[in-house]
C-alpha cells in the first residue's frame, strides 16, 4: 500500500507503553552491544545474552572480537571496526558468530559510532538472528505484494478516519490516485456514497473492536459517476503492541454484478411466488365475479397499485366478439382492486357496469389485437387514451398514475377481455419483468375465467329451465292452504333437479309431491321436468300413492339410468286423512295442535330408477289446522353436521305457535340453509282447512 506522506504526531498524543513484549523489535529479539575504542564490551543487553549465550558478567570487559568471532574472520572484522571508529560511517551485514555453546550462527549486524559528552567514541552494535530477520522480510514482502496486487480495494484510516494508505485496486474503484485520498475523509473523497453511515460504522469498529463484515452500500464514485454501483465493505480495528487502537483497515469488494444477479433472482422468485399464489387463489370456485376478484387481489399490490379485470360484454353473454379497427369495445367490469383509497379507483368502472371504450383507447387496442399494451412512463397526453372519459382522465392525473399496462385475457384462442394495471404510489415504472408476470397471471386466470363463464351460462340455462318447469299453484286448494319455495344451489354449484308439485284432484282432494333428481345441470332439470309431467298424468288417474310411485319407478328406469327420490301424498279433506308413499326421500314433518312436531314414520322405500322394488302407502290423520312440511335434502344436509342433528334443528324451528305458512318457509330457509350450500332446495308446506261444502 502506498503512503505519500508520513504521519505527523499531535501535541496531545498519549504515551502508550506495555510491560509485555510484542512489538516488532521484540519479535526480532534485537540485541544491543556497546564497545569502547579498544573493542572491549562495556554494555551488554539481556537480548545479547539470549542471542550469543554469554551472561553480562561473562562478556563485559572482554574483547568482542576474541569472544564471538572465528579466527578466520578476525582481520575483516577488525578492519570494519576500525573504519567505523575512524570515519563514523555505519555498516551492516551478516556474520557468522561463535555462540557460547560452540555452535556457529548467522547474525545480522547494524554498527555505528557513538560519542559521549567527553568526546570519547564507542561502537554500537545492533544484532538479530538472521533467520528471524529473513522470515520477517519475506512476510513483509509477501504482505506488500498481496496488498499491491490484490483485486480487492484496501485502505487504512487513522483514528480521525482519514485515509493514510490505499492500494491500486481502491484507486481504480474510487477513480482517483492515492495522493487525492491521503489525509482526507470518506465524505471528502466519496460524496456520492452514504459516507455518514460508513463513517459511523468505522467509528464503532474503532471504539468497540468488533469487526464489521460484508456491509453493503450503494452509490457512485468518480470512476463511474453516471451509474450506481454496489460494494461490500468490511472493517477491522488496527492496534499497536500495547493494544491501543491506531486506525481502521477497510476491505472493499465491488459486488455490482452480484447485486444485479441477486435482484434478478429475487425478481424471479417473486414472480414464482406470485404465480404459485395465483394458482392457489384463482379459480377456487366457478363463480365468474369471484374468479375475477381473485385475479385482481393477486395483482395488488405485488404487481400494481390499481388492477381491474374487464371482459367483453359479448363474451360474458356467451358470444364470440371480434372487433374491427373502427369498432369500440363494449366492456363489462368484473372486478377492481387498489392498495387504498385513490382517485384512480374512483376513475375505474364499478363491477357489473357496462362501459363503451372508443377505438383509440389502449384497452380497446389490447382486446382487439390480443397483445399487451405497455406505457412505462405515462405522459399527460396518454391519459385520455387510458381513461374511459375526460373526467376519468382528470382523476387519473390527480391520483398520480405514472405507469400503465394492459394484458389480454386469452383462453382457448379467444380474447375474453383484459387485465388493466396502473401504478401511482409505487414509484417504479412497469418493466419487462412486470410484463412477463402479468402475462403469466393473465394466461392462468383466463382459463379459470373462461371455465366460470361457460359454467355460469350453463347454470343460468339450467336455472331458467328449472324455474320454468316448477308449478305455480293457488294458495288454497279444495282442502289445503299451501306455501312453497325453491332455492337453487349456491353460485358456485350447478342447479339440481329438486321439484315440488301441488295437483288438484276431484272431490276436493289434493296431491302433493316433492322430489330430488340425483345429479345437476340441464340434464337433471330435464329429468325433473319429465318426472313431474308423468306425476301429473298419473295423479289424474286417481292411483294409490304406492302404485303411482311404481309407475314413476319404471319411467325413471328409462331416463338414462337416472335416480330420484320422491314422496307423494294425497290429501282427502272429507276423511281428514292423508295417504303417503315414500321412494327413498326424507320423511315429512307433521304438526298438530297440542303435539310436538314429528317426523312421520314411513317405509323409506328405494329411490326411483332402482327398479323392481315395491312401495307402501301409509295413511295419517290430518285434521283442519294440522300441517305437513315436505322438503328436499338441501335444506338439512351439511358436511359438518350429522343428519339427525339437523333434523332435530328442523323440528325445533317448527315448535311453537302456529305461524303463517309463508313466514315459516322464510324462517326455515333463513335458519337452516347454509350460505355455501352446494345443493338446491324445494320446500312445500300444507295446512289442512275445512272443506268447502257444495251449495
Amino acid at each position: 500500500m502506498t503512503a505519500a506522506r508520513p504521519p505527523v504526531a499531535r501535541d496531545d498524543e498519549p504515551v502508550r507503553w506495555s510491560p509485555h513484549p510484542g512489538g516488532l523489535l521484540d519479535v526480532l529479539g534485537m540485541a544491543s552491544v556497546v564497545l569502547d575504542a579498544q573493542g572491549r564490551i562495556v554494555l551488554w543487553s539481556p537480548q545479547a545474552e539470549q542471542l550469543f549465550g554469554y551472561a553480562a558478567h561473562e562478556a563485559l570487559g572482554r574483547s568482542a572480537v576474541r569472544l564471538m568471532i572465528h579466527e578466520r574472520h578476525l582481520d575483516v572484522v577488525l578492519k570494519l571496526f576500525a573504519d567505523v571508529m575512524e570515519t563514523g560511517e555505519s555498516w551492516s551485514g551478516a556474520f557468522p558468530i561463535r555462540h557460547k555453546d560452540g555452535s556457529t550462527r548467522m547474525v545480522e549486524f547494524r554498527n555505528q559510532r557513538l560519542q559521549d559528552d567527553r568526546g570519547y567514541f564507542y561502537a554500537l552494535g545492533l544484532a538479530a538472528d538472521q533467520s528471524t530477520v529473513r522470515r520477517l522480510e519475506r512476510e513483509l514482502a509477501l504482505s506488500a505484494r498481496m496488498v499491491q496486487q490484490s483485486p480487492l480495494g484496501l485502505a487504512v484510516l487513522d483514528r480521525d478516519l482519514r485515509y493514510v494508505s490505499v492500494n491500486p485496486a481502491l484507486e481504480r474503484i474510487n477513480g482517483m490516485p492515492t495522493d487525492q485520498h491521503l489525509g482526507r475523509t470518506l465524505h471528502d473523497v466519496l460524496p456520492g456514497l452514504d459516507a455518514a453511515a460508513l463513517e459511523a460504522a468505522a467509528r464503532q469498529v474503532l471504539e468497540t473492536g468488533a469487526p464489521l463484515v460484508d456491509r453493503a452500500t450503494v452509490g457512485r464514485t468518480p470512476a463511474d459517476p453516471d451509474e450506481d454501483h454496489a460494494w461490500s465493505v468490511s472493517m477491522y480495528r488496527l492496534e499497536d503492541a500495547p493494544g491501543a487502537a491506531t486506525g481502521v483497515a477497510c476491505m472493499i469488494v465491488d459486488i455490482t454484478e452480484q447485486r444485479h444477479a441477486q435482484i434478478q433472482a429475487d425478481s424471479a422468485r417473486r414472480r414464482l411466488a406470485v404465480i404459485a399464489d395465483a394458482s392457489a387463489r384463482i379459480g377456487t370456485t366457478l363463480e365468474l365475479g369471484r374468479t375475477a376478484r381473485e385475479l385482481a387481489d393477486v395483482a395488488v399490490p405485488e404487481l400494481a397499485d390499481i388492477a381491474a379485470v374487464d371482459l367483453l360484454d359479448a363474451v360474458v353473454e356467451g358470444r364470440r366478439s371480434i372487433l374491427g379497427p373502427a369498432e369500440p369495445a363494449v366492456i363489462r367490469a368484473l372486478a377492481v382492486q387498489a392498495v387504498g383509497p385513490s382517485e384512480a379507483l374512483d376513475a375505474a368502472d364499478l363491477p357489473g357496469r357496462i362501459a363503451r371504450y372508443e377505438p383509440d383507447r389502449l384497452v380497446t387496442q389490447c382486446v382487439r389485437t390480443g397483445s399487451p399494451v405497455l406505457v412505462a412512463e405515462v405522459q399527460p397526453a396518454d391519459l385520455p387514451r387510458i381513461a374511459r372519459s375526460p373526467e376519468s382522465a382528470v382523476r387519473l392525473a390527480r391520483a398520480g398514475v405514472h405507469s400503465y399496462l394492459a394484458v389480454p385475457l386469452i383462453a382457448r384462442g379467444e380474447v375474453l377481455g383484459a387485465l388493466d394495471l396502473k401504478r401511482s404510489s409505487n414509484p417504479l415504472p412497469f418493466g419487462e419483468d412486470d410484463l412477463l408476470l402479468a402475462r403469466e397471471l393473465a394466461a392462468r386466470a383466463a382459463v379459470q375465467i373462461d371455465n366460470a363463464r361457460w359454467y355460469q351460462n350453463a347454470r343460468d340455462t339450467a336455472l331458467t329451465l328449472q324455474r320454468s318447469l316448477l308449478p305455480s299453484h293457488p294458495p288454497v286448494t279444495g282442502g289445503l292452504e299451501v306455501a312453497s319455495r325453491y332455492q337453487p344451489a349456491g353460485a358456485t354449484a350447478e342447479v339440481g333437479g329438486d321439484w315440488f308439485d301441488v295437483i288438484p284432484l276431484d272431490s276436493g282432494r289434493t296431491a302433493l309431491a316433492v322430489g330430488d333428481v340425483m345429479g345437476s345441470g340441464v340434464s337433471a332439470a330435464a329429468t325433473m321436468g319429465r318426472l313431474r309431467t308423468a306425476t301429473n298424468a298419473l295423479a289424474a288417474l286417481g292411483l294409490d300413492p304406492a302404485r303411482l310411485l311404481e309407475h314413476l319407478d319404471k319411467t325413471t328406469e328409462g331416463l338414462d339410468h337416472s335416480i330420484a327420490t320422491c314422496v307423494y301424498a294425497v290429501h282427502d279433506p272429507h276423511r281428514h286423512e292423508c295417504r303417503i308413499a315414500n321412494a327413498g326421500h326424507l320423511p315429512p314433518v307433521r304438526l298438530r295442535a297440542g303435539h310436538a312436531p314429528e317426523l312421520l314414520e314411513l317405509p323409506t322405500g328405494a329411490p326411483l330408477g332402482v327398479g323392481g322394488v315395491e312401495f307402501s302407502t301409509t295413511t295419517v290423520t290430518l285434521d283442519p289446522g294440522d300441517r305437513l312440511v315436505f322438503y328436499t335434502d338441501g335444506l338439512v344436509e351439511t358436511r359438518q353436521h350429522p343428519l339427525d342433528e339437523r333434523l332435530d334443528a328442523l323440528l325445533n324451528l317448527l315448535t311453537g305457535p302456529d305461524r303463517p305458512l309463508e313466514e315459516v318457509c322464510d324462517l326455515l330457509l333463513r335458519t337452516l340453509r347454509q350460505p355455501d350450500n352446494s345443493d338446491d332446495v324445494a320446500l312445500l308446506i300444507a295446512r289442512a282447512v275445512a272443506p268447502v261444502q257444495p251449495g
